[in-house]
């Protein structure tokens, strides 16, 4: 098999990564909420008076937030893909993602109240 590589293999990664947020987008109804509060809370961050650092501070965790969704969904996929027979560890690792999307919002709402706020 060969490989892809140079500019055709940056060209195909980019159609799967955009294949891939369309995806969630379409299928996943908290990747769309989470969405919709990106699009007001990141042109928030560029009218509020604050520095440089404190907007990147209220940016980063929203798109960490859009990130560890993607990745549960990815993960909640896989799983069911394999089975719809519970199973310990499928169910676990569910539960792993799901939280790791809560611990993002946390950090998210953290952030954006210490920095509002405070």
């Amino acid at each position: 098999m060969q490989k892809n590589t140079g500019l055709k293999r940056i060209c195909l990664a980019l159609g799967y990564s955009t294949n891939g947020l369309k995806s969630a987008y379409k299928h996943e109804a908290a990747f769309r909420q989470e969405i919709w509060l990106t699009c007001i809370l990141i042109p928030t961050a560029f009218f509020i008076d604050v520095t440089q650092v404190e907007r990147i501070l209220l940016i980063l965790p929203i798109i960490l937030m859009l990130m560890f969704e993607m990745v549960n969904s990815a993960i909640e996929a896989v799983v069911d893909r394999i089975g719809s027979e519970f199973h310990e560890l499928a169910g676990r690792a569910k539960d792993m993602g799901s939280a790791a999307v809560l611990v993002s919002v946390i950090l998210t709402a953290y952030i954006w109240i210490e920095t509002l706020f405070f």
